[in-house]
């Protein structure tokens, strides 16, 4: 028989003691006893409010932290997370100006090269042709949220990268180029943070993430923009929305 005190049954129909704990939690955190950016109780005031080990507590502040409820600091403790930023397939900056907050951007750096194979399929050109790549780490009212690499081709935008690269580009492709952007196709997966990503982002290493793979069409049918996004999962939900009747 099991001794482990986060697996074995709670008095609720044997759902194990974490998964009790994280939901009732979950509860005071949504009814606004624990207001965002607020800090829990310290671990040993919760274990003994709640009658838990303090294994089956930190397990099911693990819970909560996958969730985005809660982000875990090593030295101060535990704090009530702002809610997920949702932002819909579409340009970064006008998104979060939607969401009612600041967007930013950072440049790590931009340059002109030859296309490799994956940018070469991606933007629909043969290997070797030249385009523009550029990586930012985007922010939410300072908060860091995602980190973009982005390739766009640089016969159709020429001399992109002497414009501002600080706000949304394709803003600048609009106003600069006269270019019509028709639509955009995107694939979702999930991932794990690298290292360097989950430095850029404020995220624990290994944390998990949502990487948006993106291309952007002009009315012509040709492929301007290939771009590689990488978001903090515990900060961002992504709303995926299509037409189906009219399909």
């Amino acid at each position: 028989m099991s001794t482990d005190p986060d697996s074995s049954p709670s008095a609720r129909g044997g759902e194990p003691a974490y998964l009790r704990i994280a939901t009732a939690l979950r509860a005071r955190i949504e009814s606004g006893e624990f207001a965002p950016g607020s800090p829990l109780p310290p671990e040993r005031d919760l274990c003994v409010e709640l009658g838990v080990s303090r294994m089956t507590l930190r397990r099911a502040l693990g819970v909560l932290e996958q969730d985005g409820r809660v982000h875990r600091d090593a030295t101060r403790g535990t704090f009530v997370s702002a809610p997920r930023v949702q932002l819909r397939l579409g340009s970064f900056s006008q998104e979060v100006a939607r969401a009612g907050r600041n967007p930013g951007a950072e440049l790590f750096w931009a340059e002109e090269r030859p296309a490799d194979t994956e940018v070469a399929t991606g933007l629909g050109v043969a290997p070797g042709h030249r385009v523009y790549a550029l990586q930012r780490l985007r922010r939410s009212d300072d908060e860091p949220l995602a980190v973009e690499t982005t390739y766009y081709r640089a016969d159709l935008v020429p001399g992109l990268l002497e414009g501002d690269l600080s706000g949304s580009l394709w803003e600048e492709i609009r106003r600069r180029f006269d270019l019509r952007l028709a639509r955009t196709s995107a694939e979702l997966e999930v991932v794990v943070l690298d290292a360097e990503t989950s430095a850029h982002l404020g995220a624990r290493q290994a944390a998990g993430g949502l990487q948006l793979t993106r291309r952007t069409f002009i009315d012509s049918g040709e492929c301007v923009e290939y771009a590689v996004d990488v978001y903090r999962s515990d900060r961002v939900s992504l709303l995926i929305e299509r037409a189906v009747d009219d399909e």
